[in-house]
């Protein structure tokens, strides 16, 4: 079976940042997803700041996820801060969620 972006994108809906209680695709945490002949996955992510308490529970929630995909290879995480994760990355409807 070959992974798309699409099926890795929407394991990756399926983790929630705890503190804010949305999934980190709908608050614009995912900065890219690869994915490789052999199905290995690369995904860069960021975390609302730096200082996150959760961000390794989240990277390893999110790699599981995206390890549970059938016929998935290797999975390597990212984690960058560059540029830093503002508010506007948020979904229009996380935003109004929010009041933003």
């Amino acid at each position: 079976m070959s992974v798309t972006k699409e099926v890795v994108m929407k394991a990756l809906g399926e983790v929630y940042d705890l503190e804010i209680g949305f999934d980190i695709v709908s608050l614009g945490l995912i900065y890219g997803v690869e994915v490789q002949e052999n199905n290995d996955v690369r995904v860069k992510m960021t975390m609302t700041t730096p200082m996150c308490p959760l961000a390794g529970l989240m990277l390893e929630d999110a790699r599981r996820k995206v390890s549970e995909i059938e016929g998935i290879g290797e999975v390597k995480m990212e984690l960058t801060f560059d540029p830093p994760w503002t508010p506007e990355m948020a979904s229009d409807d996380v935003r109004k969620m929010l009041g933003m």
